[in-house]
């Protein structure tokens, strides 16, 4: 039983209930734990007595896990729980337990071990001994996390504003120190073409040997003899102490003594004067006072962030490995064999995880476990599958059946093929497709809420050496026995091949099935068997659904779960045809004359010439994706109510016809429906037929006409890719600087809008073909450099599966050479491997007959091109060597070289790679020091913490600040109970939760709560990955807030390093690191930064853009602070000209920034006056006043990053007066007063109330209505899609500072609502404000923020403190006018960029 309570899944959530940053108090709807935390003291078990804070709902072995992490325990494991006398049962809850009250005593008792248990407990004793750091993740491949080396995130010193408490510095110079005036690396600077990446990954401090032990292993004794397991005898170890002594352990059920056995002799009794310890380490302590010593200091060393130590579910692979990886520290432990699991009867996946979601889901608790059960047993499976996957290809377990061609393998209670190939769908390529598209089947039918009948298989895939292997749990075996079985099994109760039969199974499996097709939009038809039956079908044609022999309904072979994509499958369409009867074969030439006039219905005029398509893919797969099918039913129904409309207001109008109670409404129904292809004619629905344009499928003549209509609007779907969603996403790119920065970033992107990545091409043509070609040569370059990688993917895939295993490394390095260098040839490779090979006794290395080494450098990219152009439809855009992609496009080696590695599972030595040296091989077989596994899992919801994230986004676009940071805290908890906070959405919480406390004035928690939001992105993320880039950047303004100057400009310097590493500098968002790096740096080297961000604003964006305007007049503050007052006014000219365009005259900032220009010109005039009269003394003295202050970099620092915004809402107050008073003329109308009881429902349904002025805990304090926030949260794109629509999730910007015009005619609805209309005698500066969220026009007005009767949100209020510290400057103005609005300097403006919040 103590086994098993130790290998159940509450060790972490208890660690994460104890230690997390939510805490659970502060959760919204987590009464209970409010109702049942207290403490309890714990003592006995050799340890000095401590309090423990437990939970009521926890088990009795959550309880214990807690205490088995924490430091007075640990290591010591196998311990149970008594209560006065009485051993409490490990699945019993704790406030169930009759005398078990606040402050009562637990009693810590040591269990026997048993021979596994010993096993466990030295697994953890070696645990705790092995030194851990980035360089053990990245030795593992796994991304490392780098914060707590750059800024000691786990003992945070806000009393140190100078950072002193920095271990090193970002580059890892010893020239560089923490000092506020450090100059960041030359290779940082603007214009730098250098990149280093050692600089990317810290060197870890602590020693590479152990200083715990000279050696630990099993005994040469070892395993006992039979007489000895007689009497206990589990395992024998001998120990090597650092004063040299040598020691023999017996391990036994009471726990470990030293015996008398050396190497010559075998006395397996105790030793004179050895006493058994229950834990190992504490017969170490008494053997070797070395060890005593270093264990002390080891177990007192500062803990890490739990986030930081605790495993991520899933592997996040690092591409770059330790430095010295290769000739790694000898493992003092290796030898104790305690790592190698002992061969145990496989898991059943399959049972596993049915079990895990059969769990109870009643209770808000209840679905917290089964969350967690199931991210649980899929993260193991996961692990497994990577497991087996290595094991299965590196050739040491053999086939199950006996075909070279579609091997099969069992392993570790998982099945692995690569599928069988199949001319009608693409040979190799087309078994790829179809293993990619079964596991989003799967996926698609796992995530379909409230259907708990329908099972599907544990399923994955793995990328390894270029193979694709399919994962699946084994599936039960069905139901019946074989004398039961008949021509169809029993268990087969669904598909084209089970045959006619009915029973009540069948009709419960259907139930399920017509629910899971309504919830896919899969439209019911039927299909032709080829023995002429007629077979009703709610799937795919290849599906099948059976019953196990577990008694649960499974739906297997869903790959075709999806619709065609119509405009890749062109001879498909003229293909199918209905089947006709005999006695109808006479009219066989009239349906094929019809069927041939209905080819080009669905398809818009001239689509074929302008877009090339319909046209041939390379599979015969290609499905579309569940966002474009979402998107397309959206556009759909606008089109069927427009339609609707216009039929009613030929008819009478549409009063008229509600009125009538005739037949017109309905008619006008029927012919909109059937103008969009409704599969209903008395109600809107859309729903696609899975296996139209699928070879091989016949139709009975009944479903002809279904069928034809099926095909338009696949055809219609497939074309709205081209003609909505590709020039869409343009748009998007050219409006905003969010903009992709690797291949993962822009496959969210696209994937978002339900863009297949085969469209890539057509991306490109779009862009080549827009006016503003030159704004978009960033998404250009992404997309060349994609189709690039993706190409050379496949050619890598079927290069590698042709080497043999000890020439890989070699292999590898000559294809990355090939690929990166031009003309580059294989025998300088091969005879420097043979050197090498010849020189450490190994043989010839790299043989001149091996295939793989008479690869060139010209050869491979014409494979490359030649693959981009069979897939992606591009002519000659990629040049005639790697060099072009540079010149051409700007696309940069290392960042190739950075997608190639993440995409096919290869880890490379850290070190500075020369990849321009054209006389040596760049990357040799000794920098190759691993090939990892690529799986594609299916990924587990957390459905309460995603839904209370939604609600604090929902929240925050009506501007209820207090509302939304209890939402946030809520998901922060269910997150850290679900997944101990390491899940991407986790993270996009955490930073959005910062966010928001930032907004309230708590810049202590915003900065705590963004160290968390980066340790998890760069550790389930990846630490180069672009969101971790933009949550250094934001970490860097709450740090900034809590005076850590040389803190911030560490995480924007670490920021712009995996900028330049991953993407380059020529991108919107390094516009956005350069100017945050111009306010925290000092001297020429921040106007450095500020011209550099300018000429990159200028480029992507025209000079009346927001960000431009906004970078001119920084740049204008820097040349005042340096006293060129000319170069100043000219700057500020441009952002008053692009203020004055785009917010109007009257705007608040239009205004700041007249105010500055006059400050500027005074300033000037004084300044020449001055230098004419006495010298240049008196204007450094003037220089000295026009400084900003840190709390205006502040603000403009927040305005940068996107946490806040300004506002543009000028023309939209004219829009909300208008409104108001046509609400007031039908109020006057109908005799009662609406914007008084809108403004009472407020109030009570958690409007703000007279206290939450209160909320904020420093400057700038916030209440809960305070329009502040503009953004949904920096990390959307990262966000599932579900939850958000794809238009809102690709609109909001994750760097969050993009400025988008509101629609004035958008949601009128909820502008009476969330508008809370406040008294007509509101003056017109405390309107509400209306602005972009998410995609959506959000208003806020002032009832929602009124105070004891005060405005306390004032329409174009400007946002912080003073700008200049001097008299007489535009500081005043600024001051005079925030006084006028009633709320003096503690908001005023910041210098010319009013922040409205």
């Amino acid at each position: 039983m103590k086994d098993k309570v130790r290998r159940g899944g509450g060790r972490n959530q208890a660690k994460t209930d104890a230690t997390g940053l939510a805490g659970g108090k502060d959760a919204v709807g987590i009464k209970q734990d409010e109702d049942t935390s207290f403490p309890v003291k714990i003592q006995g078990a050799g340890v000095e007595p401590f309090e423990l804070q437990v939970r009521g709902f926890w088990l009795v072995q959550d309880a214990v896990m807690t205490l088995l992490s924490r430091d007075e325990v640990c290591p010591r494991s196998n311990l149970s729980l008594v209560l006065a006398g009485t051993a409490l049962d490990p699945l019993t809850e704790l406030q169930s337990l009759k005398g078990l009250k606040p402050g009562a005593l637990l009693r810590l008792v040591e269990e026997p071990y048993t021979a596994h248990s010993a096993r466990l407990h030295l697994s953890r004793v070696l645990e705790l001994l092995r030194t851990s750091g980035p360089q053990d993740a990245l030795r593992e491949g796994r991304s490392p996390s780098v914060l707590e080396t750059l800024t000691h995130a786990h003992t945070p010193d806000s009393s140190l504003p100078n950072g002193k408490s920095l271990k090193r510095s970002l580059s890892n110079t010893k020239t560089e120190t923490t000092s506020q005036d450090a100059a960041p690396p030359e290779y940082l600077l603007p214009g730098s073409t250098e990149r280093p990446l050692m600089a990317l990954l810290p060197q870890s401090s602590q020693p590479e040997t152990s200083s715990h032990m000279r050696d630990m292993s099993l005994s040469c004794w070892n395993p006992p003899p039979g007489h000895r397991k007689l009497q206990g005898d589990f395992l024998y170890i001998t120990v090597v102490t650092m004063e040299g002594r040598r020691c023999d352990i017996t391990s036994c059920p009471k726990g470990f003594f030293l015996n008398r056995s050396t190497e010559e002799v075998f006395d397996p009794r105790p030793a004179q004067s050895s006493s058994v310890c229950h834990c190992f380490t504490d017969l170490l302590c008494h053997i070797s006072p070395a060890f005593k010593q270093t264990f002390t200091t080891l177990k007192n060393r500062p803990l890490l962030p739990s986030v930081e130590v605790m495993p991520t579910p899933y592997h996040t692979l690092s591409w770059l490995g330790p430095p010295c990886a290769s000739r790694t520290h000898r493992n003092t432990f290796s030898r104790l064999g305690v790592d190698e699991q002992p061969a145990t009867q496989a898991p059943d996946w399959n049972e596993e995880l049915q079990a895990a979601r059969g769990l109870p889901m009643g209770s808000l608790e209840e679905r917290l476990q089964r969350d967690r059960a199931l991210l649980q047993v899929n993260s193991a499976f996961v692990r497994a599958v990577t497991q087996g996957a290595e094991t299965v290809i590196d050739g040491f377990v053999e086939p199950v059946n006996g075909n070279p061609e579609d091997p099969a393998f069992l392993w570790g209670g998982l099945f692995m093929s690569q599928g069988a190939t199949s001319e009608m769908f693409g040979g190799e390529r087309g078994r790829r497709a179809a293993q990619r598209l079964e596991l989003k089947g799967v996926q698609a039918y796992s995530n379909i809420e409230g259907l708990q009948g329908l099972h599907t298989l544990p399923t994955a895939i793995v990328d390894y050496r270029g193979v694709r292997l399919s994962a699946q749990g084994l599936a039960p075996g069905l139901e019946g026995s074989e004398q039961d079985q008949g021509t169809a099994a029993r268990g087969l109760l669904y598909g084209v091949n089970a045959g006619p039969q009915e029973s009540p199974q069948r009709r419960r499996l259907l139930e399920y099935l017509a629910l899971a097709a309504k919830s896919l939009s899969i439209q019911r038809h039927v299909v032709v068997t080829p023995n002429s039956h007629k077979v009703p079908l709610f799937t795919s044609v290849d599906a099948q659904g059976l019953l196990g022999a577990d008694g649960r309904f499974y739906v297997l072979d869903v790959f075709r779960s999806f619709p065609a994509d119509a405009n890749f499958c062109p001879e498909v369409e003229t293909k199918i045809q209905t089947v006709a009867e005999e006695e109808e074969s006479s009219k066989s030439s009239e349906a094929d004359k019809e069927n041939k006039g209905c080819v080009k219905e669905g398809w818009p005029e001239n689509y074929h010439s302008d877009s090339g398509l319909p046209k041939n893919f390379r599979h015969g797969l290609c499905r579309l994706r569940p966002e474009l099918l979402h998107a397309f039913i959206q556009h759909k129904h606008c089109q069927f109510t427009q339609r609707a409309r216009e039929i009613l207001d030929e008819n009478g109008g549409f009063e008229e016809c509600a009125t009538a109670c005739d037949s017109r409404t309905t008619d006008a129904v029927r012919a909109a429906c059937k103008e969009v292809g409704s599969v209903s004619n008395i109600m809107f629905e859309m729903r696609f037929n899975p296996s139209a344009f699928s070879p091989g499928v016949s139709v009975p003549p009944s479903e002809s006409k279904s069928i034809k209509l099926q095909e338009r609007l696949l055809r219609e779907a497939a074309a709205f890719i081209i003609t909505h969603q590709i020039p869409a996403f343009v748009e998007y790119c050219l409006q905003s600087n969010e903009a992709p920065m690797d291949g993962a970033s822009l496959k969210q992107m696209l994937h978002l809008r339900g863009i297949n990545l085969r469209y890539l091409g057509h991306v490109l043509k779009a862009i080549s073909q827009s006016e503003h070609k030159e704004r978009l040569r960033h998404i250009m370059r992404s997309v060349t450099g994609e189709i690039f990688i993706r190409s050379t993917r496949r050619v890598f895939n079927s290069f590698i599966q042709g080497v043999d295993v000890p020439s890989l490394s070699a292999a590898v390095s000559h294809f990355l050479c090939c690929l990166l260098v031009p003309h580059f040839t294989a025998s300088p490779v091969g005879e420097e491997t043979k050197k090498k090979s010849r020189r450490r006794g190994r043989g010839a290395g790299a043989s001149e007959s091996s295939p793989w080494s008479t690869l060139t450098g010209a050869e491979l990219w014409n494979l490359v091109c030649q693959d981009a152009v069979e897939t992606y439809d591009i002519s000659d855009c990629l040049g005639s060597g790697p060099n072009h992609l540079v010149e051409h496009y700007g696309l940069q080696k290392l960042s190739l070289l950075r997608e190639f590695c993440l995409k096919t599972g290869v880890q490379l030595r850290l070190r500075d790679y020369l990849l321009d040296n054209q006389n040596k091989a760049p990357i040799g077989p000794d920098d190759i020091l691993n090939i990892f596994p690529v799986v594609k899992h299916i990924d587990v919801p957390t459905v309460d913490a995603s839904a209370a994230y939604r609600a604090a986004q929902t929240s925050i676009e009506k501007g209820l600040l207090d509302q939304a940071h209890e939402h946030l805290k809520e998901a922060t908890y269910l997150f850290g109970r679900v997944c101990d906070d390491l899940h991407p959405e986790a993270c996009f919480c955490h930073s959005l939760l910062a966010k928001v406390a930032y907004l309230q004035g708590k810049a202590a928690e915003a900065r705590s709560i963004q160290l968390k939001a980066v340790i998890i992105s760069e550790r389930v993320l990846g630490f180069d990955h672009p969101n971790t880039i933009q949550q250094y950047a934001l970490l860097a303004v709450y740090m900034f807030a809590g005076g850590e100057t040389a803190l911030a400009q560490k995480c924007l310097l670490r920021a712009r390093l995996l900028m330049l590493t991953v993407y380059g500098e020529d991108h919107p968002y390094a516009a956005t690191l350069d100017s945050c790096l111009g306010l925290v740096l000092v001297g020429d080297q921040a106007g450095q930064f500020l011209k550099n961000a300018l000429r990159l604003n200028v480029s992507f964006f025209d000079s009346t853009n927001l960000h431009t305007a906004l970078n001119q007049h920084l740049l204008a503050q820097w040349m005042c602070s340096k006293g060129d007052y000319r170069s100043a006014m000219t700057h500020e000219k441009e952002a008053l000209t692009a203020f004055t365009f785009l917010l109007g005259e009257d705007h608040s900032q239009t205004g700041c920034s007249k105010e500055f220009l006059c400050t500027i010109t005074k300033q000037a005039v004084k300044a020449e006056r001055s230098l004419r009269q006495a010298g240049a003394d008196c204007t450094e003295q003037t220089v000295e006043c026009l400084t900003p202050s840190t709390d205006t970099v502040l603000e403009q620092m927040a305005l940068l990053t996107g946490v806040r915004k300004i506002a543009q809402s000028d023309r939209l107050q004219e829009y909300r007066q208008k409104h108001r008073e046509l609400k007031a003329a039908v109020a006057k109308e109908l005799g009662f007063d609406i914007t008084g009881k809108l403004f009472a429902s407020e109030n009570v349904n958690g409007g703000e109330k007279s206290s939450d002025q209160e909320t904020g805990s420093g400057k700038e304090a916030e209440d809960g209505g305070s329009p502040a926030v503009e953004s949904a949260g920096e990390g959307q794109q990262e966000q599932p899609v579900e939850g958000s629509s794809v238009e809102s999730a690709a609109t909001v910007s994750a760097n969050a500072h993009v400025v988008q015009p509101a629609e004035p005619n958008q949601h009128e609805e909820k502008t009476d609502i969330d508008g809370g209309d406040s008294e007509d005698s509101d003056r017109a500066a405390s309107d509400a404000e209306v602005k972009v969220v998410n995609g959506e026009s959000e208003v806020r007005a002032t009832g929602e923020e009124t105070v004891n009767g005060e405005v306390n949100g004032a329409f174009n209020t400007p946002a912080s403190p003073s700008v200049f510290q001097s008299k007489g400057t535009w500081a005043e103005v600024v001051s005079k006018a925030a006084m006028a609005n009633g709320r003096g300097n503690k908001d005023t403006a910041v210098t010319g960029v009013a922040a409205e919040e």
